[in-house]
């Protein structure tokens, strides 16, 4: 799976790479055609807020995107994975039910 981090009006601490890194290389447990992780940490110093914004690509063109605040970024990292995870699970859930669906009706 490959990784990639880039910060916006801050700047990405190896620290905090290795942190992001750490917990996105979990994502395939859940869906195992992520092939591709972005990180997207983008600071404003207005608001004191940092938006943290997770896009998770697999096979087939499938795109999963977790958006969210939080004032600190390890937070914020920490909150998107979760939601990131929730919809890798559902769409692993949606294949599996639709695989399984039982034999097709015999014609009449």
């Amino acid at each position: 799976m490959d990784f990639k981090i880039t910060g916006k009006h801050i700047t990405i601490t190896e620290a905090m790479r290795a942190y992001a890194e750490e917990k996105t290389s979990r994502l395939p447990r859940f869906y195992n055609t992520v092939s591709l992780v972005e990180v997207v940490v983008d600071g404003d110093q207005t608001a004191g807020k940092i938006s943290v914004e997770i896009i998770a690509r697999g096979e087939h063109s499938n795109v999963f995107v977790a958006t969210e605040a939080a004032e600190d970024a390890y937070k914020g990292i920490d909150a998107a994975v979760h939601k990131l995870e929730e919809q890798l699970r559902r769409k692993k859930t949606k294949e599996r039910n639709n695989k399984h669906t039982g034999p097709w009706p015999e014609p009449a």
